[in-house]
């Protein structure tokens, strides 16, 4: 019994203690690095992915890059490749291990070097506890339909929601253009985007959110059979919400929070999915400044809520870490893994976030400086986030 106490007054002490540690994966490289997604595998290794190239969407040499972090080590490994569509950029990785201890990853390959007509696509593994990079089992891209229903939602939604002036005599409205090319069904099918981490419900439902900046909308990819089929959850309407990290409350509603590519003030946006989101509510501003940069938000294994985010209108020179204790109505505590003046030249953006098997909560970030850019990686607990 003495035995007993004297354990557990130790990991109190150590699980009660602020901790934080930040370093970068490699070495700052002078071609464009961006986009990274972070997961943990079975025997407590990290795995970290991003893209690489001499741009975006419009370099065709960008291609899929990851590393290793293994258990016990404070050293990545050298990096190695993960995917490259031959003479197409890839962009937006996306890691997730499903509960078959399957690894997944999604990712876009841009045609025409135009976002809007890139490929969804994904591999998976099942052998990927070894040195270098996880042994491809395999690869497909997957193709959703949605139907007539998607674009009467959206005609829906914008009459219900957009009071929108004309901006010029002889142009079109902003909501009417979006709604022409939702009847289009070529346009439907193609150009749906990842970004972040898939949310996996207790049914066994898988949810992988995605984004458009053809429609300037999101919708939800569902696998109701371990990823074998996908369909199209209705869209996710609003004036610009994009790249949603879904998380899901108590009572099963699920929140998605979403970047924020409309009209001024920019603040994250926000739907919620009382469906196990089959159909998702209209996206409404938060009171969290965005500017127009990517989020993701967690569900922390005893219930709090935490969100990486750039919490400024117009620049990402500074990442926070916000906290809830009561599942997204307020965040009552920020933090900040890097802060910088706005003419710096630094800027934090795009982060991954996932919680160990320890307990410790582990971000990665693109990180742009004058002398080159890189993928950070940043552990830290609870406590770190609550010090004062």
């Amino acid at each position: 019994m003495k035995k007993i106490l004297l354990l557990f007054l130790y990991v109190t002490i150590v699980i009660g203690k602020p901790f934080f540690q930040q370093s970068s994966i490699f070495p700052l490289q002078d071609k464009h690095v961006h986009g990274s997604s972070i997961v943990e595998t079975s025997n407590g290794d990290l795995l970290a992915c991003w893209f690489y190239g001499s741009g975006e969407r419009t370099a065709n040499d960008v291609l899929i890059k990851g590393s290793r972090l293994r258990n016990g080590n404070n050293k990545w490994d050298d990096v190695f490749e993960m995917a490259d569509t031959p003479n197409l950029p890839d962009c937006n990785p996306v890691l997730w291990i499903d509960n078959n201890d399957k690894l997944w990853l999604f990712w876009i390959a841009v045609r025409a070097n135009r976002w809007e007509n890139s490929i969804l696509r994904y591999r998976t593994s099942v052998n990927y506890l070894s040195e270098g990079e996880p042994q491809w089992n395999w690869q497909d891209d997957i193709i959703l339909q949605p139907g007539e229903k998607f674009s009467e939602t959206i005609q829906s939604a914008f009459e219900k929601h957009v009071d929108e002036p004309m901006w010029a005599e002889y142009a079109l409205p902003y909501s009417k253009l979006i709604l022409d090319a939702s009847k289009d069904p070529e346009k439907r099918q193609k150009g749906w985007m990842t970004r972040i981490h898939p949310l996996s419900l207790e049914s066994g439902r898988v949810l992988l959110p995605l984004y458009s900046d053809g429609y300037n909308i999101s919708l939800i990819a569902i696998s109701d059979d371990n990823g074998k089929n996908w369909k199209a959850s209705s869209p996710i309407v609003g004036l610009g919400p994009i790249q949603p990290s879904l998380v899901e409350k108590k009572n099963g509603h699920i929140i998605a929070y979403m970047r924020d590519s409309g009209n001024d003030p920019k603040r994250i946006l926000k739907s919620i999915s009382k469906d196990k989101g089959e159909t998702w509510s209209f996206a409404t501003d938060t009171k969290i400044p965005n500017p127009s940069s990517s989020v993701e938000v967690l569900q922390l294994k005893n219930g709090n809520w935490i969100m990486a985010c750039n919490d400024t209108e117009s620049n990402r020179n500074q990442m926070a870490i916000l906290l809830s204790f009561n599942e997204g109505k307020s965040w009552d505590v920020k933090k900040y893994v890097g802060k910088y003046d706005e003419n710096s030249g630094i800027t934090l953006s795009y982060p991954s976030l996932i919680q160990s098997s320890d307990g410790r909560i582990h971000l990665t970030y693109s990180l742009k400086e004058n002398k080159g850019k890189t993928i950070q990686h940043v552990i830290f607990n609870e406590d770190w986030i609550k010090k004062k």
